[in-house]
């Protein structure tokens, strides 16, 4: 799978996972230079509290559009630290 905002490819795998209609990709699959932490957080009763990235492109920034769990409940273990991306970011296979 490969992820691109503005055309721009910003994770690219073949270990995805997929939950709830999203892709989580290994942390180490995702370019971090387009990424910047965020204060911003939420809660999932069954995967525990997100932590949120802002992805910047060109100057332009998505903010909160990649998530990851750092910590999970054990029903998530499979997606702790992986990354899933939303507003915006398309998700499509290679």
């Amino acid at each position: 799978m490969k992820a691109y905002w503005k055309e721009q490819l910003i994770a690219e795998s073949e270990e995805t996972d997929l939950v709830e209609g999203n892709y989580y990709f290994p942390a180490e699959s995702v370019k971090s230079e387009f990424l910047q932490d965020s204060d911003h957080h939420s809660h999932c009763p069954w995967k525990g509290e997100a932590s949120y990235y802002h992805i910047t492109v060109d100057g332009d920034r998505n903010e909160n559009a990649a998530w990851y769990y750092p910590q999970t409940k054990p029903l998530a273990n499979h997606i702790r630290g992986k990354v899933a991306f939303w507003k915006g970011v398309e998700v499509r296979e290679n």
